[in-house]
């Protein structure tokens, strides 16, 4: 996807005439147990028997029944087009152990989508990323960087630097979650409309601090996949972009 593009008009791009209704998974679950959970569906048999599989909520709640087969009933519920299978979902993710936790979710939302498309009669999509998201917006973790490595941002930098990206982010119909500031850049995690195009809000705030300075270089990682740790940030500027990281600029591509 290029840089330049939202997210928006790219799903309208692949649906061709666009009517669908979107839906975001808001939780924040690891792309590792979206990926099991969804290739778990595919090999799930089709459940023939509804009833069956609804009388095994006490199962759930069992200590002795090996976490692979809560996994296989939440899934086999997950597929079975009553409001009955959905409640039973919802109510066992309020207080599902953590090893259950994330799962659950992914249960809950398949559920949810299955009973609105059949409810509505129209196609549904299902955005999920590792950060998940809010409101109808995507959260992303974006870290900007100090242009001097060597020298920390001062105090009037740092009061700069949130003073702009709150104004450009606010803007572009972005919110905030939070801001932190480190030795060599700062982090900042953000719900964002799907219709924003990802570079712009950032490279607006960036141009604008560096025109009182170049204190920030214009380059900058983005990704929704998950917040990253020092170390892995360190990795990611020595050995570039992977892994789904995208590495955005305020250059504009030639």
């Amino acid at each position: 996807m290029q840089k330049d593009e939202n997210i928006l008009s790219r799903i309208k791009g692949l649906l061709g005439d666009g009517s669908a209704n979107l839906s975001i998974l808001e939780h924040n679950v690891g792309i590792e147990t979206q990926v099991e959970y969804f290739d778990f569906s595919k090999t799930l048999n089709k459940v023939t028997n509804p009833d069956e599989v609804i009388a095994e909520e006490a199962k759930l709640y069992d200590e002795d029944i090996a976490i692979a087969d809560k996994k296989n009933i939440l899934a086999s519920l997950a597929s079975i087009s009553k409001a009955e299978a959905f409640r039973i979902i919802q109510k066992f993710s309020q207080s599902a152990p953590d090893n259950l936790k994330d799962w659950s979710i992914m249960a809950l939302q398949e559920s949810r989508m299955l009973l609105e498309s059949e409810l509505l009669d129209e196609q549904q999509v299902y955005i999920s990323t590792g950060l998940g998201g809010k409101g109808g917006k995507l959260r992303y973790f974006i870290v900007i960087f100090s242009a001097n490595q060597d020298i920390p941002l001062t105090g009037n930098q740092k009061e700069l630097v949130e003073s702009e990206f709150l104004f450009s982010l606010k803007a572009h119909g972005c919110e905030i979650e939070d801001i932190v500031f480190y030795d060599r850049y700062l982090s900042l995690t953000v719900l964002m409309p799907m219709s924003v195009t990802l570079r712009e809000p950032y490279a607006q705030a960036i141009s604008e601090c560096n025109s009182l300075g170049n204190f920030l270089k214009p380059e900058f990682l983005m990704t929704n996949v998950k917040k990253l740790t020092d170390h892995e940030i360190v990795n990611i500027v020595a050995k570039g972009p992977e892994k789904g990281l995208d590495v955005g600029s305020t250059k504009k591509p030639d």
